[in-house]
């Protein structure tokens, strides 16, 4: 039908040309607002995750053994900055070296008249290994002194630098969360929540075994019970995978994106994995190994290193995670069966 001319007429005589802005648009610029401002967040987050400790880096209220006579003791401890160290005595170098293997020191200095015997642990933290060595020799230095370098716990012969245990932090993250990418994609819907958990169980076995196989037998990076350390890192890689799924399950996509930003941001380079917890700043370092990916290292090291020596605590950490992403998948499961009971019967 054509235009009437006597209404677009009068319209153009009064002078109304305005026109509503369109509701599509604005939501548009909104939404992509939204985006740009949360992909700098978290670019900003990922910095500072990774940045931060990095710059800070250094021995934060490391538990350090001396031994020997009283006034170098006394000298060490008056001489030390005690936000860096906290300088323990021990009796002898016997007892030094016991408490270095079970795990109340990083490492120690004995002090004698033949010299300075430097003692180290490179399997418990490269860096603070490193940072011990250099002390020791400088105040030998100070005292017209040799020093001598012994290693209480180091890596094995094949991988003498652990290159292994810093090439295991990605898969350690991963091997949470690539799993629960699978089983998401391929059992979807909440009728799939014990399928998904099934084979979140069986993965964490096999995937534990894998991994440790490679460090242990194909790198040479572990020493310790195969079985034991392998069921470590599966614990580990379930801590991790199971609450992504209960995310999931109760909150959706978004639950498991935010689960994956907190544990790749922050878990990962909060682990400690290469330098050992007491290279990081004193918070950083307790919210790492409060993070799955930084108590499934710790477990790690004390179960390929130390003998178990330690472990409890992280396997604590990892079995409240794992825990509590059971709770997340109950809850989802139960909130689905309630609103299928009350849904009206067709």
């Amino acid at each position: 039908m054509p235009a009437n001319p006597d209404t677009a007429t009068t319209s153009e005589a009064s002078g109304n040309t305005s026109h509503p802005a369109p509701t599509g648009g604005r939501k548009l610029v909104v939404k992509l607002t939204a985006v740009v401002v949360g992909l700098t967040a978290a670019i900003t987050l990922m910095l500072c995750a990774f940045g931060l400790p990095s710059a800070n880096g250094g021995p934060h209220h490391a538990p350090l053994g001396v031994t020997g006579p009283e006034s170098a003791v006394a000298a060490v401890q008056k001489q030390l900055p005690g936000d860096d160290w906290e300088v323990r005595a021990y009796d002898n170098p016997h007892a030094l070296t016991r408490a270095i293997e079970d795990r109340d020191a990083v490492g120690g200095l004995s002090f004698g008249d033949d010299g300075v015997t430097v003692y180290t642990a490179t399997a418990g933290g490269q860096m603070i290994s490193n940072a011990i060595s250099g002390l020791g020799t400088g105040l030998a230095d100070q005292r017209h002194v040799p020093a001598t370098v012994h290693d209480v716990v180091p890596f094995p012969e094949d991988d003498p630098r652990g290159t292994g245990l810093a090439s295991a932090a990605l898969p350690m993250v991963f091997g949470g969360m690539l799993p629960a990418i699978a089983l998401l994609q391929l059992f979807p819907g909440h009728a799939n929540l014990r399928t998904r958990l099934a084979g979140v169980v069986a993965f964490a076995l096999a995937g534990g075994a894998a991994v440790t196989a490679v460090l242990q037998f194909g790198i040479g990076t572990l020493d310790g019970n195969y079985w034991v350390t392998s069921l470590g890192l599966g614990l580990g890689m379930a801590a991790l995978a199971v609450p992504f799924l209960g995310l999931e399950s109760l909150l959706g996509y978004a639950g498991f994106g935010a689960g994956s930003v907190v544990m790749m941001f922050l878990g990962n380079p909060l682990s400690g994995l290469t330098t050992g917890p007491y290279w990081l700043p004193d918070g950083w370092s307790t919210l790492g190994q409060l993070l799955p990916p930084g108590a499934s290292g710790g477990l790690l090291r004390a179960n390929a290193f130390y003998d178990g020596t330690g472990a409890g605590g992280p396997a604590l950490v990892l079995g409240v995670w794992a825990l509590a992403g059971l709770a997340l998948m109950f809850g989802a499961d139960r909130r689905r069966s309630r609103k299928a009971g009350n849904a009206p019967a067709v």
